[in-house]
């Protein structure tokens, strides 16, 4: 019955986002027709439109921050995601944010949207995050929908256990409240935080991840889980380190039911301070949903 729903309301958001655009480009109701489903990250995020169609408010609060108590780097750039994609009309090929100074609750992130270029299947466009006029971070993106007879799935699924045999994630203690709670996770291929003796990883780790139940494997869910190049530098170096997110890109794939994601995190290199890695997100069945990838800010844990 979950499926069937999941379903159903992933194929009624695609058909919705790729309409034909009204004239201007813009949407001119502040009412999305999918605000009724479960799959909707408006309410997720805590959205809010203003009367300018391309202005939106994300309240910030620690349900969408990090143990850190800043918002969740992730929870910024799926906001900025659903705000375009129901800007455009259009669904995400790509974003990346740069994230430029921390925001912390009680403020409210202004999201600005410019729809740089509009061609006949696809949008180049740009948020600009800011809190009392200060720029908080900037995302870049394309979105479309275009034909091709051809495709093709290359990235190898890693062998790890299943949702079943995977054992829980503790949350820390810090984590209580914060975007970490709102997400079940399992380790499918990791050590715990007390298992991290010093000894140096392969440089791969693994989360199966379950996202909420009012979310569906959107572009802007799927970039909360693409925000775990954090996590896998601490595996990969077998220490327990701090790493903040310069930036985090996302690249779609599909969209595709799934009640777990399997966020297979890959880290290339820590060097001088700094940690670069990607992320293979996979849905249950083994489907290609999206990667991503970060470069992070990285220091011990004083």
């Amino acid at each position: 019955m979950h499926t069937t729903l999941v379903e159903r309301c992933s194929a009624a958001r695609l058909e919705c986002l790729l309409r034909p655009p009204a004239s201007t480009g813009r949407l001119d109701r502040e009412v999305h027709p999918l605000d009724s489903l479960i799959v909707d990250a408006l309410d997720f995020y805590g959205l809010q439109p203003t009367d300018d169609p391309l202005r939106w408010r994300l309240p910030v609060v620690r349900e969408l921050c990090s143990g850190f108590g800043a918002l969740f780097g992730g929870a910024g750039l799926g906001a900025a995601i659903e705000v375009l994609e129901r800007v455009t009309e259009r669904p995400l090929v790509w974003a990346t944010a740069q994230y430029l100074q921390f925001a912390r609750p009680p403020s409210v992130i202004e999201l600005e949207v410019n729809e740089v270029a509009r061609g006949h299947t696809t949008s180049q466009a740009r948020v600009l995050a800011r809190v009392d006029g200060l720029e908080i971070f900037t995302v870049v993106a394309a979105l479309g929908k275009r034909k091709l007879p051809w495709s093709g799935e290359w990235a190898v699924h890693p062998e790890v256990p299943s949702v079943a045999a995977s054992p829980p994630r503790p949350l820390a203690p810090h984590m209580e409240g914060t975007i970490g709670a709102r997400l079940e996770t399992r380790l499918a291929s990791a050590r715990l935080f007390e298992e991290l003796d010093g000894a140096p990883g392969d440089g791969r780790s693994a989360l199966w991840v379950r996202l909420p139940p009012e979310l569906d494997a959107t572009a802007a869910a799927l970039a909360i889980l693409g925000d775990y190049v954090p996590f896998g530098i601490g595996q990969a170096l077998g220490r327990p380190v701090r790493s903040n997110s310069l930036d985090n890109t996302i690249r779609m794939v599909r969209v595709h039911p799934t009640e777990w994601v399997l966020a297979d995190i890959r880290v290339q290199a820590v060097a001088d301070g700094f940690g670069h890695g990607v992320v293979h997100l996979w849905g249950e069945d083994a489907t290609l949903l999206a990667t991503a990838s970060q470069s992070t800010t990285t220091r011990e844990i004083e």
